[in-house]
């Protein structure tokens, strides 16, 4: 072990330990960090675009996962090594912020460290990289809110919503019916936001699925479903004019706080206790009625006298409500949420026009609707999934998309179910980002070509040795159309330079990777649009986790032995 001395020639230790650790420093540190994140975009760089590739994944627990959703893929990836944590924690930030891109942000800061590694085998400082990719991110940002087009909508004309979210539902597995979900994730948005404060609150929307059926039987429900179903089966199925009693208070008699003990030794005493414990259900049923109650929904359970009662008295009960579930019936219907009886009060009443239990299919599975609330803005988007989904005309399609689905068919319709709720989380997500600014880019990298050419040509005025990582920064923007012409079988160096050429001789900011082959490479005429704070928060936060991993330059972590 090399040890340091101090002035009067005494050793002291620096670093604990230090035969039992393993140290890089300088170039081959930052060599290694390089690798290790242009690893984890390479994974993900084939799921980019409508023909990206899916991935499968297996928990430890034997949960298998098929999707092609950047944030979820790295997420359940066991990732060891820090920089590769780096590239989850920046995918996790792209999910957090905009809800869409995820994977196009992981592609991204992979070329960037690509160009990065070039650079410092020419003996490039990396601080000199840093800052010229911090000068070409402001370009390349700047460059984007020109280019940017602003598009009027209202709760009337919702179309332009609805054509930017099936955009992005276009890349999911769900993209053969992304017009019917792009209208059901617009229209719960519209439901919930407040348009003038430019405001939405996605928490005011619940995703519920339930296996069986269709994707096509996916619906928006003007109202809360709960996934119970009414605590006696002799029970009303069907309510009208609903008024509900949200209580977290059980129905039981109470229990004294402290330690107690009952002696009953005579068949009267047991009869006065028993006739004692039917009157505080008596009571407690008769408040409810008193109030005007014609539904109540409890947090809690209660045992089968006070079951049997409630169904004896016609008041139909909902038990084991979840607290989730109870704000947001207290939000639709009006209502407030009731610790005591003793507080229940014809005012603290919810109205819904209508409850109504329904069953599906063969199975014994059963969910209380409730609609035609006092409030409208808690709506609940209600997914439906089943193999039907993926029996298909063998003969319109390639031979891996046919075995994919039979595959999805033998693994279960539950993971359909949750690559749905996956894929509509990003359509709200982009319907809110629209909502909060109406400012629109093209995609199928049409937005970063013009934002490559334009970087290129703003590295002439800068003279010192940033211009050199200015443009290997346009160089990296090239990544994302060449990734989407190479996912969907295109020859991807011909591709781009048909495409910039054609960007440059017409002065088209619009022209993009044909992925679908429609004929044309306006991405106008394709309606293919993104976010502008979607694309523009992709490049700020790719660059600031490359300058991160560029001034790393000695990582000492334990050995492995």
């Amino acid at each position: 072990m090399a040890l340091a001395f101090d002035e009067y020639g005494r050793p002291f230790i620096i670093l604990r330990e230090q035969e039992q650790k393993t140290r890089l420093r300088g170039i081959d540190a930052q060599k290694s960090n390089i690798s290790a994140g242009k690893a984890v975009a390479r994974i993900l760089r084939t799921s980019l675009g409508p023909k990206g590739m899916d991935k499968m994944l297996q928990s430890p627990d034997g949960e298998v996962t098929i999707t092609n959703d950047g944030a979820t893929i790295l997420e359940q990836m066991d990732v060891d090594n820090q920089i590769a944590k780096l590239m989850v924690e920046l995918s996790r930030s792209q999910d957090y912020e905009i809800g869409d891109g995820t994977t196009g942000v992981v592609v991204m800061a992979g070329a960037l460290l690509e160009q990065a590694e070039r650079l410092l085998e020419r003996g490039i400082h990396p601080i000199r990289i840093a800052e010229g990719y911090e000068m070409a991110s402001r370009i390349a940002v700047e460059h984007l809110e020109r280019i940017a087009n602003k598009f009027e909508f209202s709760a009337s004309n919702i179309e332009p919503l609805v054509q930017t979210c099936m955009t992005t539902l276009s890349s999911k597995i769900v993209n053969r019916c992304k017009r019917s979900l792009a209208e059901i994730a617009v229209n719960a948005v519209v439901a919930v936001a407040d348009l003038e404060r430019r405001d939405v609150n996605l928490e005011l929307i619940k995703v519920e699925g339930k296996v069986g059926g269709k994707l096509e039987d996916t619906e928006l429900i003007k109202g809360i479903i709960v996934d119970k179903d009414m605590s006696h089966p002799q029970m009303p199925k069907h309510i009208e004019d609903a008024k509900i009693a949200i209580l977290t208070c059980p129905f039981e008699p109470p229990k004294p706080k402290t330690k107690h003990k009952v002696d009953i030794d005579t068949v009267e005493k047991f009869q006065n206790l028993r006739e004692q414990e039917q009157k505080y259900f008596d009571d407690m049923v008769q408040k409810c009625k008193d109030v005007g109650a014609t539904l109540v929904i409890c947090q809690w359970g209660f045992d089968d006298e006070a079951n049997h009662l409630l169904m004896h008295r016609n008041l139909p009960a909902v038990r084991w409500v979840g607290g989730v579930e109870l704000e947001l019936i207290a939000i639709a219907t009006g209502g407030r949420i009731v610790p005591r009886f003793q507080e229940l009060t014809p005012e603290k009443l919810g109205k819904a026009g209508l409850v109504r239990e329904k069953s599906f299919g063969t199975t014994k599975d059963r969910m209380i609707y409730i609609e035609h609330c006092a409030n409208s803005r808690a709506v609940t988007i209600f997914i439906r999934g089943g193999s039907d989904d993926w029996y298909c005309d063998v003969s319109s399609h390639s031979v891996s998309e046919v075995q994919f689905w039979y595959l999805f068919d033998a693994l279960g319709n539950k993971m359909m179910i949750e690559e749905t709720k996956r894929s509509i989380h990003d359509a709200l997500c982009v319907a809110r980002n629209l909502i909060r600014n109406n400012s629109i880019v093209y995609g199928g990298g049409a937005a970063e070509i013009s934002c490559s050419l334009a970087v290129e040509a703003a590295a002439d005025r800068h003279p010192g040795v940033e211009q050199y990582a200015i443009r290997a920064f346009a160089d990296a923007l090239d990544s994302i159309p060449m990734a989407l012409a190479e996912n969907s079988g295109l020859q991807p160096i011909e591709t781009l330079s048909a495409v910039k050429s054609q960007q440059i001789k017409e002065n088209n900011p619009w022209c993009g990777i044909d992925c679908n082959d429609v004929g044309t490479n306006d991405m106008r005429e394709q309606n293919v649009f993104e976010t502008l704070i979607g694309k523009q928060q992709q490049i700020l936060l790719a660059t600031q986790v490359v300058k991160m991993i560029l001034k790393i330059d000695d990582v000492i972590s334990p050995s492995e032995y």
